[in-house]
């Protein structure tokens, strides 16, 4: 490949998941990692000198150099970042959650647009191999259960557990679902955080589709599941260890297929994608204006969970 054709690319925050990200960029052949920033210092250098690149603590140093990056800072801090890198039609990804709000989701959307920037949304499931291997056999879901368990994580606690985790399956069944959604509904309690740590969300969509989400961060085990039934068929998904099986009735009982899955790290298919669509100025698999649909459902539930704490 010749070297002109890389982009060149920055990754904003050096925690745990933009570690990750500097990393990845590293290894792919399109990407050329220009730095890592973060204003912590030590972070920013240690996830600069394992990827052989610069480390910055003003991620404004940048301006000038990239054509996109990613950002992995603080949610709190997603919005300001972004839209000052949107607003030099630079191209951004964005981890989930997208904002705090959707008055935030909706300057961005329309900054991205004015400026014919690309803006993706970090819901890396989608980019799942178990998540891909079953999507096409997925026809008119009738009842969706999710399970989306995990220790406490000491990290991403500046928001609850329904933006911070219950989001990843609200984005997947929206996706799912084609019909408009008619009532959201969420309970939630707060056990070692100021936010909503354990929560259970019911969806319920105009054809009758119900999908059921249970989350939490105080859980002793790892789970990341979904189950999706529709007629005589029902897929079981296991996002975790990527298997996909396909349980289907016929004259003889219930049959049990497991999926062909090609394995590979979803985040990685994820920043190839964004790396893609900044090439090919294509628009992405969770745009901005996806990724707010799933934000606004977050936020509903979110506020239903909190107005039950407080009443009780």
């Amino acid at each position: 490949m010749n070297t002109s054709d890389k982009i060149n690319i920055a990754v904003i925050g050096a925690g745990r998941l933009g570690s990750i990200h500097a990393r990845i960029y590293a290894e792919l052949p399109h990407a050329r990692l220009v730095g890592v920033c973060d204003i912590d210092q030590s972070k920013s250098r240690t996830a600069a000198e394992a990827t052989n690149s610069r480390h910055f603590n003003d991620y404004r140093e940048l301006f000038p150099l990239v054509q996109a990056v990613s950002i992995a800072v603080p949610t709190i801090k997603h919005f300001e970042v972004a839209r000052e890198f949107l607003k030099r039609k630079i191209d951004v990804l964005v981890e989930k959650p997208f904002t705090t709000n959707l008055k935030q989701a909706d300057t961005l959307i329309a900054l991205a647009e004015k400026n014919k920037a690309i803006l993706q949304v970090g819901h890396v499931e989608r980019f799942n191999s178990a998540f891909s291997a079953s999507q096409q056999l997925i026809s008119h879901p009738r009842f969706i259960e999710c399970h989306r368990l995990s220790p406490f994580p000491n990290r991403s606690l500046d928001v609850g557990v329904v933006l911070d985790l219950m989001i990843h399956d609200i984005d997947i069944i929206l996706g799912l679902v084609h019909s408009p959604l008619k009532k959201a509904e969420g309970v939630g309690i707060n056990v070692l955080t100021q936010y909503e740590d354990i929560a259970n969300a019911r969806l319920t969509f105009e054809n009758g589709c119900v999908a059921n989400l249970t989350v939490s961060r105080v859980s002793d085990e790892w789970m990341r599941k979904i189950r999706i039934f529709f007629k005589d068929t029902y897929i079981s998904l296991d996002y975790r260890n990527e298997q996909a099986f396909v349980y289907r009735k016929n004259a003889l009982g219930i049959t049990k297929e497991s999926l062909p899955i090609e394995k590979e790290e979803p985040l990685k298919k994820e920043l190839s994608s964004f790396l893609d669509c900044v090439r090919e100025r294509k628009l992405p698999v969770v745009s901005g204006t996806v990724a707010r649909d799933a934000l606004a459902v977050a936020l509903t539930i979110q506020k239903q969970i909190w107005k039950n704490i407080k009443l009780s």
